[in-house]
């Protein structure tokens, strides 16, 4: 039996051939001038993004089970997370809309119609020439019964579908990226109030043990003034000193309540329902590797969603220049249509249509031209700013590497001042007494004791929010990465 040969099947074959080629450039991760190493550690240096390594709970390092906790209630409840969830959830399914496009589409439809016509005037030719109009004719009422099943398949000649999905799949791994650059920025901002809050509880701590010192002082020194021993000024600066103090302590709990507050919204909670309360010790202040694998600014997410962005642009370049081709589209329909509603379905009132249809554009002013130049100024747009995005990312880690290192020093410093200012604070209330001196030394010396113990504190508070950030430069955490690389190369 020979089988008939549709007309247009050599189109067919022609568009199956052709379905290979796919318009525009392929993508090529852009020239980046970079450092071999890291100028502030031994051992840092660049690499590609690979954003896909496993972070871990880096916020452990710090050894806070409250820490781990909250970690946990801001993936669990925080809103900015939510709507980030949100925007990759939008970008999976733009993907899988695109990959419908490859694919035909199948339509039903069945309807009923009503259609009538208004009487008109007919006229009539007599034999000898002459006409006579007659009255109405024509008018009435018809009804149409219709049952169509239609197929509609666009063939991808030159590739613009598959740009397209090239583009969409890169924006959907640009959205992951930019979902796991929001995650690891909440939980950096988490962790900073975190350490700052337990910073102000010792700081608190300090300012109250030391109005209760100034506090003893105070009654000494009135009980010496009353037995004619010091002075009124004595009493005036010990009370001067003690309520200075006293403020600072009270202003103290403003800005930890402040920082309550900002953790509160982070994980999800309002304010008024939300408090931590004082815990004794601070966090651990975990040391840097002096030399850590280059995987680990390789895995900071903004900079794989920069990389990502200029995929998506490349790839829109072959969409646009696409247009410049004809497309075929195969299309088919066929179904029952009758006047009557109990011969609808039936074999002589069936139809049916089948065949191709090239669409090419002959004249658009350059408007298709104009949208290639767009897209091919989006793509430099897009590398500009990766390129820009890598050399911010090695700025960051590079000023928080000095900073930990200048603070680890300028703590050391201070630690020696701290021990010298404790010594020669027992040695001049011993001095005072005995009564060799007066009040007024006293108060400067313990004023500058109060002050380096402050600093200390203050300089522990800004090592923990460094190394934090240090973190978060470098995409988070470094535990185990190592072993990572050396299985990447095995």
């Amino acid at each position: 039996m020979t089988v008939p040969v549709p007309k247009f099947a050599p189109t067919l074959l022609l568009a199956l051939a052709l379905a290979g080629c796919a318009v525009g450039p392929d993508y090529q991760r852009p020239e980046l001038n970079t450092p071999a190493a890291f100028k502030q550690a031994q051992g840092w240096k660049a690499a590609a993004p690979a954003d896909a390594l496993a972070r871990g709970a880096w916020w452990e390092l710090y050894g806070d089970a409250t820490l781990n906790d909250l970690q946990q209630r801001l993936e669990q409840s925080n809103q900015s997370l939510a709507q980030s969830l949100a925007q990759y959830r939008e970008a999976q399914a733009l993907v899988r809309g695109t990959r419908a496009s490859f694919f035909p589409s199948v339509t039903a439809n069945a309807g009923k119609t009503r259609s009538g016509q208004g009487a008109g005037q007919s006229t009539v030719r007599l034999a000898d020439g002459s006409t006579v109009t007659s009255g109405a004719s024509g008018g009435g009422i018809s009804k149409s019964y219709e049952l169509t099943f239609g197929v509609a398949w666009e063939l991808d000649l030159w590739g613009k579908l598959r740009r397209q999905l090239e583009a969409d799949n890169a924006s959907l791994q640009a959205s992951a990226a930019d979902l796991a650059a929001v995650r690891l920025s909440l939980q950096s901002e988490l962790a900073q109030n975190y350490l700052q809050l337990r910073v102000l509880d010792e700081q608190q701590r300090l300012l109250d043990a030391t109005v209760q010192a100034y506090a003893r002082s105070l009654k000494l020194t009135d009980n010496q003034y009353q037995a004619g021993i010091v002075t009124k000024a004595d009493v005036t600066q010990a009370r001067t000193q003690l309520k200075s103090t006293e403020a600072q302590a009270i202003d103290l709990r403003y800005q930890r309540a402040q920082l309550e507050h900002a953790i509160a919204v982070l994980i999800g909670v309002p304010p008024a329902e939300f408090a931590l309360a004082a815990a004794d010790g601070l966090p651990v202040l975990p040391p840097v590797p002096v030399s850590v694998p280059s995987l680990l600014l390789e895995r900071r997410p903004d900079v794989a969603s920069a990389e990502r962005a200029v995929m998506s642009a490349n790839a829109e370049i072959g969409v646009a220049k696409a247009a410049w081709f004809p497309s075929l589209s195969l299309s088919a329909a066929g179904g029952y249509r009758s006047s009557m509603l109990d011969q609808w379905i039936s074999t002589p009132n069936r139809f049916w249509s089948i065949g191709p249809q090239f669409a090419m554009t002959l004249f658009d002013a350059g408007l298709i031209s104009s949208q290639v130049e767009q897209a091919e100024a989006r793509y430099d747009q897009t590398v500009a700013g990766y390129r820009q995005t890598v050399l911010d990312s090695f700025r960051e880690v590079e000023d928080y590497l000095v900073q930990l290192r200048v603070l680890e020093e300028e703590s050391g410093v201070q630690q020696e001042a701290l021990e010298a200012a404790r010594e020669s604070l027992r040695l001049v209330e011993n001095q005072y007494k005995a009564g060799t001196i007066d009040y007024n030394s006293v108060v400067s010396v313990q004023t500058a004791a109060l002050a380096n113990e402050r600093s200390q504190l203050t300089l522990l508070g800004s090592r923990l929010t460094a190394s934090v950030q240090l973190i978060a430069a470098l995409g988070g955490g470094w535990a185990g990465v190592g072993a990572e690389q050396d299985a990447g190369r095995d």
